[in-house]
This record gives structure tokens, sequence and C-alpha cells, in this order.
């Protein structure tokens, strides 16, 4: 049941409290959740703060208001859940795939970065195990979409920050996007296939301004082919 809360940290815990509640209720995509009348009451919150958290939520793209109904859950959600997946609108593809870009860019390189400073020697024959493996399905197929992924997660963690590999997998349903043939082209980013061996090795040699180089030009290919494959 929702009961009143103590007067701290108000949004984080109607957060928490409306996460717990959808949970234990088993709420499902396209439910009504309660109004914001009953949410003030039942959690002792103004309405400000009911409406501030609705407004996380529906960043989080799991829950819409809709004028003159109520609030839908579109996803579902739990206290216990870590990574609540981003989500953009299929309808406007190419806007979407630049804008994650643009998140990848400063995410990506500062993780080749670190990973050029901080990775171990059993950190590299992980990255090279996961290239070798994309480089032979690439060679074999012309594409090696999960093999790439898989590379960049190596890389993610060979920076010893578990935060690196939160965020990607937080956003992996909107990237995994990039691997998914966007524009129905196969040959989507297969000129940056060459880079990512040149990126290991630049974080082999522990040069991390040579890895931030290495990833920028992986993710200009990108860009460069969804604004060429969109026109």
């Amino acid at each position: 049941m929702l009961t009143p809360l103590p007067s701290i940290d108000r949004t984080q815990q109607v957060i928490e409290a409306l996460s717990t509640f959808i949970e234990s209720s088993k709420l499902q995509a396209g439910d009504r959740l309660p109004t914001e009348r009953e949410l003030m009451a039942a959690l002792s919150v103004g309405r400000s703060t009911i409406r501030e958290v609705i407004t996380y939520f529906q960043a989080l793209g799991v829950m819409e208001t809709r004028k003159g109904s109520g609030t839908y859950l579109l996803k579902p959600v739990s206290k216990a859940t870590i990574h609540m997946p981003l989500s953009f609108n299929p309808s406007h593809l190419r806007d979407a795939l630049l804008q994650t870009l643009e998140v990848r860019r400063g995410i990506e390189c500062e993780a080749g970065m670190v990973a050029a400073r901080k990775r171990t020697d059993e950190d590299l024959v992980i990255i090279e195990e996961k290239l070798n493996e994309m480089e032979r399905v690439h060679m074999a197929k012309g594409t090696s979409g999960p093999e790439d992924l898989a590379f960049h997660l190596a890389v993610y963690d060979a920076t010893h920050n578990p935060l690196f590999r939160q965020l990607l997998e937080q956003m992996r349903e909107t990237f995994e996007r990039f691997w998914e043939h966007p524009f129905d082209r196969q040959d989507f980013a297969r000129r940056s296939f060459p880079y990512h061996r040149t990126l290991f090795n630049a974080i082999a040699d522990q040069d991390p301004e040579a890895a931030r180089a290495e990833t920028l030009k992986i993710l200009d290919v990108v860009e460069e082919d969804i604004k060429e494959m969109s026109k």
C-alpha cells in the first residue's frame, strides 16, 4: 500500500514509492496509474512533487500522460530496476540516431581514454578476443553487429568503472538500432570496421589521445552514413 513519507528527499522517495507500487500492483504496459489527487493523498506530498516525478518517468519513456484521461504505463517499472531503457520515436529515425550519436560520442570517447590508462593485460586479452571474433564475422558476412557491441562492452569493462557498462546497458535498446541495419542498409557504418583494430592498438599502447581519435573516426563514419543513407 502507498503510505505517507517523511519530509526528506521527497522527489526521490516518491519515485521509489511509485516504482514499488507499480511492481506490487503488477501494473503492465497500458495500465492507468492513480490520479494526481490520489497520489498526493496517499503519499502526503504536493502536486508539484507528483508532477516532477511523472515528468521524470516520462523522460525515461516509461509513462505518458493523455489529456483528459490520465497517466498510463508504457513499460514495466520496479524499484529493483537499475537500468530503465531509453526510448525514441521510430518515426523520426534519422533525428533519433543523430541524437543518440551525440551521447555515444561523449561516453565512448571517454571510455576509450580511460581504458587506455587503466587496462590490464587480462583486459587486453578479452578485448582482442572480441575484436578477432568481430573481424571473423565481418569478413564472413560483411557485417558484425552483436560482435561489434561485444567489443565495445569489453572496452567499457577495461575502464574498471562499472558506470560505463551500466550506461551502455541502460541505452542498449536505443544503441542497438545502430546494429539493426538502419534504413535497410547492410553496409551501414561498414567503413568504420578498420578503426576498431586501431582503437585496440591505442588501448594496448596505453595512449588515451590516440584511443579518443580512433573512437571519433568510428563515430564520424556512423554520422556520415546516417546523414547519407537517410536522404
